[in-house]
């Protein structure tokens, strides 16, 4: 479903290289974990497949679904089925939270050219999935993420992932800020939308999150580039020693 190849990125503002050289593959079903240490690129990484204007590619591709990409922007991704949430989730000020889930919700199924949905329709389904990741109705009252805690604004997030039902979901370390039962309630969430045909991308630090979603293959990112793959047992063998002596094989 996602193939990068050869893929070099720098900040576009002062040409700092970030991404240098990175290949990756993840398929339809499959949970892929990226971890790495501070600065390896992993936000950048995510921040690319969305189409973020900041950063640039010099050289590479990202294929979804065997279709370059990098010509998209980023309403277009979205539209395509490739959803980024963020580590630090914005506050959008005068904007309802209901009302930025229909607009959003409806403007992807123009784009697939299917009809809107009836406002009785959206919130049976708003309310469908607010259930599951214990989202009280009156939260959704509120401008999205405004006075919002870390862990209400995480299950927001996935709450409109479970509601667009992207294809490729990008998580850009989604445990940042969780105390242990709101990870639980977020993991719970992503977990429910495994499906063989999509595919789930969770970027992290930390083995506890993967303890709960947990991957089918994990991917050191050092420096811009993937310097080992394996399966979940890598991520216990990284919270155990470090990512010392996986970069010193790699160096």
């Amino acid at each position: 479903m996602l193939e990068i190849r050869n893929l070099h990125a720098r900040i576009a503002e002062d040409g700092t290289e970030i991404i240098r050289g990175l290949n990756l593959t993840v398929k339809a079903g499959e949970v892929a974990a990226i971890m790495g240490p501070n600065g390896s690129g992993k936000s950048t990484l995510s921040y690319i497949l969305s189409g973020r204007e900041d950063y640039e590619v010099t050289e590479g591709d990202i294929l979804f679904n065997g279709e370059s990409i990098l010509e998209l922007n980023p309403a277009e991704r979205a539209s395509k089925g490739i959803f980024l949430a963020f580590q630090y989730p914005v506050e959008i000020p005068g904007v309802a939270t209901m009302q930025f889930l229909k607009v959003a919700m409806n403007e992807q199924r123009k784009a697939r050219g299917e009809a809107e949905l009836t406002t009785p329709e959206f919130i049976r389904r708003v309310k469908a999935e607010a259930s599951g990741l214990q989202i009280d109705m009156d939260m959704l009252k509120r401008p999205l993420n405004v006075g919002f805690s870390g862990g209400e604004k995480k299950r927001a997030e996935i709450l409109q992932m479970a509601l667009l039902q992207p294809s490729l979901c990008v998580l850009d370390e989604t445990d940042s800020g969780l105390d242990i039962d709101a990870l639980k309630i977020v993991a719970d969430g992503v977990n429910a939308l495994r499906s063989p045909d999509r595919a789930i991308v969770v970027i992290t630090h930390y083995q506890r999150l993967l303890d709960h979603i947990v991957p089918d293959t994990v991917h050191v990112l050092y420096k811009g580039q993937i310097i080992k793959s394996g399966q979940k047992e890598l991520a216990h063998e990284l919270e155990a020693n470090g990512y010392a002596d996986i970069i010193g094989e790699a160096a």
